[in-house]
Parts: structure tokens; C-alpha cells; sequence
């Protein structure tokens, strides 16, 4: 693995043409997780997955892009969004600029939700350009499934509850407050049907239970994406 932030330029063409070419991108957000996990909470997670996954492919690891689309999250302070288009636009430009040092493959690791449909156009866009792939925390649901102590706030949601609190413990402890919030909203018929702004239905900005959260969760959580995430991209590598 060569880290792209501490590489000079000869150390970047080198290692690309010398290996599969493969570039990987940690796509972030800076997004409200509660009063006890940081804005930083899904850039992190998306940095250790990037990690995890460019030292076992030798790859080129990118700096992250710590902001993304996070307006349903926006009503809470702290949250800086981006809108989809811009999303689309970085992830293009990247992608672009990588392959003209000779990248010949382009994984982005997205950490957000709402970076999801934006950085699939970008991928689509991209593909004349070099093979794209953008992983969205493949393995996750099912690795939730085999650990999760506590309720679901909806089906598919974890926000700053058990899942998210168990990540962080395990990367970054030390930015884990002590408090274990607990809440469920009452969410109307539709949702999940339509975009809604999450912050009138809960007041901590935490959707579930924190309170059963511990590290070795986290680190069963973390391993599970990186080995599907793997195995996602045998097929599409050069």
C-alpha cells in the first residue's frame, strides 16, 4: 500500500505502474451522530475500510473526502451537506485526475448514505475512464444481524445506536463519549418512501440504542465489510 497524502510524485507513478494500478478513495461525511460520537463519525469508518482493503491489494490510498450529502441529517448543528451534484463532481474529478497518473482501477468506499446515488452516477460516468466501483458497507447487514443486541429504530437504519457506537469504539475510543443515549421516534407511513430531514424526530440525533455497544462488535463489523468488500472486487480488478 502506498499512502497518496505522504508520497512524492515519482513514488505515485511508480507504484501504479508497478502494481494492479488500483486507487481507493474513503468518501466521508461531516454529519451529526449524536452528543456522543464525532461529526467525523462516517469519514473514519470509511478511512479504516479503505485501509483495510489497500494494504492487502497493495493499492494507492487516497486522502478522504470528509464532507458528502447529508441534508436529511442538515436540521442538526454541525452538519456541513454537499449537494448530490458536487458529490458526483468530486468523485468524478478524483477519479478522472487518478487515472491520468495511471491509475487503472478506482474503488471509493462510501461512509454516508446519502452519498450513495450521487457516487453511483460518478462510477457510471467514470467507467469510460477506468473500471469504477463504489462500496457501500457490503457485508454490513448481515454482520449486524449475527451481533445486534438492541431493537432497530426502522428497518435498515443506524444512526449513532449500537452499530455506529460499536465502529467508533473500536477506531477511535478516545473519541467516544460516555453517554449512551437511547431513542425511538415515531416515523409517518412514508418513510423511507420520501426524503424527510431527520431532525424533528429525534431530539439527540440518535436513532436506536447506543446503550449495548462494545468494541468487539465494532471489530466484527469492521472485518465483515472488509472480507465481502473483497470479494465484491475479485471480479472487477484488473
Amino acid at each position: 500500500m502506498l499512502v497518496a497524502a505522504t508520497a512524492t510524485a515519482p513514488q505515485v507513478a511508480a507504484h501504479l505502474a508497478t502494481t494492479r494500478g488500483i486507487a481507493v478513495l474513503p468518501f466521508g461525511a461531516l454529519e451529526q451522530h449524536g452528543p456522543h460520537l464525532p461529526l467525523s463519525t462516517d469519514t473514519i469508518t470509511a478511512e479504516a475500510v479503505a485501509a483495510a482493503l489497500a494494504d492487502p491489494l497493495d493499492a494507492l490510498l487516497l486522502p478522504a473526502v470528509p464532507y458528502g450529502d447529508t441534508w436529511n441529517m442538515s436540521g442538526y448543528p454541525g452538519t456541513v451537506s454537499l449537494r448530490p451534484e458536487t458529490v458526483t463532481a468530486i468523485a468524478q474529478d478524483i477519479g478522472r485526475g487518478i487515472a491520468a497518473s495511471g491509475a487503472r482501477a478506482f474503488v471509493i468506499v462510501n461512509g454516508d448514505w446519502g452519498n450513495r446515488a450521487p457516487l453511483a452516477v460518478a462510477a457510471r460516468r467514470l467507467d469510460e475512464v477506468l473500471p469504477t466501483i463504489v462500496l457501500d458497507h457490503p457485508g454490513l447487514d448481515a454482520a449486524v444481524d449475527r451481533v445486534r443486541e438492541s431493537r432497530p429504530a426502522a428497518p435498515g437504519l443506524a444512526h449513532a445506536e449500537e452499530v455506529e457506537t460499536s465502529l467508533l469504539l473500536h477506531l477511535a475510543p478516545r473519541l467516544v463519549g460516555d453517554e449512551r443515549p437511547a431513542e425511538y421516534p415515531h416515523f409517518p407511513s412514508d418513510f423511507g418512501v420520501r426524503p424527510m430531514r431527520m431532525h424533528p424526530f429525534s431530539v439527540s440525533g440518535v436513532f436506536g440504542d447506543a446503550g449495548p455497544a462494545n468494541p468487539a462488535k465494532g471489530a466484527a463489523l469492521l472485518e465483515a465489510i472488509v472480507q465481502t468488500s473483497l470479494a465484491v472486487m475479485r471480479d472487477m480488478l484488473p
